[in-house]
């Protein structure tokens, strides 16, 4: 059987070498190499073409969720985010990026071998730890009275707030939107407002969830 070439990101070296150890007692793995920033993986991904990346999110120079929509746009890798993060902006960020699988690092190695098996055959794999957090989500959108269709028009979004809602869902913070558009943080936020006004959602986590259920994806 071939080994899955597997590519390992993560900044910290002993988290780093614990995993390795982890994937190596796992058959049918092979680590290809190891990268401890975002761009660095990016690099190293179109230089390798490993099948598999292991991702972390809190990284230097670039965070995991930026390198994996950058992975995912330029091969064809599956992506796993490996992570101690479990707020919900990060985990639907991730997955609209096109990770493949979220997985918290308290996983066992059971479960990690669960992971890989399950996006090597093309399936999503959500940590069990916050697998119920994600249906429930989607469920509150499903149950929503007003019948939104895919449609931007529907959201009756302006052109500018349509490029924060890409951004949000993208995963960028208002100020990082603010850099982007050349606009002020406040500016952003009075932007928001209006979206989550339109949308008929309370917070921004409901307003990233809405978007890519309804199927908002970033221009």
């Amino acid at each position: 059987m071939n080994l899955i070439r597997a590519l390992l990101v993560e900044d910290h070296e002993i988290a780093r070498l614990g995993l390795r150890t982890l994937l190596e007692g796992i058959a049918d793995i092979s680590v290809i190499g190891e990268a401890a920033d975002g761009k660095a993986a990016v690099s190293m991904v179109l230089e390798l073409r490993p099948a598999l990346v292991l991702m972390d999110i809190g990284l230097p120079l670039m965070d995991g969720i930026e390198a994996t929509r950058e992975i995912k746009s330029a091969v064809q890798a599956k992506v796993i985010i490996f992570t101690s993060h479990e707020n919900d902006e990060d985990i639907f960020a991730a997955l609209s990026a096109g990770a493949d699988a979220y997985c918290l690092k308290t996983v066992s190695g059971k479960q990690l071998a669960n992971a890989i098996s399950s996006v090597m055959d093309n399936a999503l794999w959500i940590d069990p730890g916050i697998a119920r957090r994600v249906a429930q989500a989607l469920a509150r959108g499903s149950r929503e009275k007003t019948e939104v269709t895919r449609s931007e028009n529907c959201f009756r979004l302006s052109t500018r707030e349509s490029e924060v809602l890409d951004l949000l869902v993208e995963g960028m913070s208002n100020q990082q939107m603010a850099q982007k558009l050349y606009l002020s943080t406040e500016t952003v936020k009075t932007h928001m407002r209006h979206i989550m006004e339109k949308l008929q959602v309370s917070d921004r986590t409901q307003a990233a969830v809405k978007a890519v259920k309804l199927g908002h994806k970033p221009r």
